[in-house]
């Protein structure tokens, strides 16, 4: 009979064969294995399984939530191959899931994020952040696409991008406007320069001249975040996620000021975003009391207005 470490290998193997990434996943259920070794437990037991779950003690309900959660698809497949592995109640650490209002960032908000990446002391990572930073508000991308992006992913002459295998293991293409590709030509002359003995397909690179890795970039910019004096901010401490937000909520609030029928576009939008289904993008048209404002003024300008 296998042990957990063999469970845990082929569990991993098989859903990441069916298109799951389970990054998290990857880093965190190990050491629930080692925490069960520690209790002296062969098995998943639902006592154990919530005592790792709901550490750290000061994180947030949703967190125990999700941690229980890994584990109990873990059980489940767990369960299969030794019946004695618990699989602990879906509602043991309720967490009623909502989506938080997003921060929108203003044109001066990403210019002083921008700005604030600048004052990095090694010039080559000023660079990296600052058109890291631009790549993500002008295009939406997600944070984990654009540090993944390879030289041959962009064809800057053409101003173009290829996502390849995003979060839903699909790939698209993505248009560039002229200044993002000014500023991608200028990054990939610096790279070039600085890492040409040492040269790897990634096309963001750290100083150490390997790909930049995500947890480095998300901590990076919570300082620049400090230092842009955005901090507290309301409704939240804004996220370097938001920026993708932001590109979306603009996209939709230019296409009602515009006067374009906003909702026969939503496709579009999700398509050029990744989603894997539309109803990912159709949130933003509730998620934001600005783009309800401008749809309700659209329709006061309708001939009978709203009633």
């Amino acid at each position: 009979m296998k042990n957990l470490h063999q469970i845990l290998c082929d569990y991993l193997t098989l859903r990441r064969s069916l298109g799951f990434k389970l990054e998290r996943e990857g880093a965190l259920l190990p050491d629930f294995i080692a925490f069960l070794e520690e209790a002296g437990s062969a098995v998943i037991t639902t006592t154990l399984a919530l005592a790792w779950a709901t550490q750290p003690a000061r994180a947030t309900p949703r967190w125990w939530a999700t941690r229980l959660g890994m584990v109990r698809r873990l059980a489940a497949y767990a369960r299969t191959l030794d019946p004695r592995n618990e699989v602990p109640p879906p509602d043991l650490l309720p967490y009623a899931k909502h989506r938080s209002p997003p921060y929108i960032y203003r044109d001066d908000e990403v210019l002083a994020l921008m700005a604030a990446a600048e004052g990095i002391r090694h010039p080559f990572r000023a660079q990296t952040f600052r058109t890291l930073l631009g790549l993500l508000a002008s295009t939406g991308m997600r944070v984990g696409e654009a540090i993944a992006l390879d030289q041959g992913d962009l064809d800057l002459e053409q101003a173009v991008l290829t996502v390849r295998d995003s979060k839903f293991g699909t790939s698209r293409h993505l248009p560039l406007h002229p200044t993002t590709v000014r500023a991608l030509q200028d990054y990939a002359a610096s790279r070039n320069r600085y890492v040409r003995r040492s040269p790897g397909p990634a096309f963001f690179m750290s100083l150490a001249t390997t790909r930049l890795i995500y947890q480095n970039v998300h901590s990076t910019f919570f300082r620049l975040v400090d230092q842009a004096g955005l901090a507290h901010r309301k409704p939240r401490r804004p996220r370097i996620h938001d920026l993708r937000h932001t590109f979306a909520v603009r996209t939709l609030i230019d296409w009602h000021r515009a006067g374009l029928d906003v909702e026969p576009r939503l496709p579009a939008l999700s398509t050029y975003l990744g989603h894997v289904h539309p109803s990912g993008t159709y949130w933003y048209l509730s998620a934001v009391p600005e783009l309800v404002g401008s749809a309700a003024k659209r329709l006061e300008l309708r001939p009978g207005g709203m009633s």
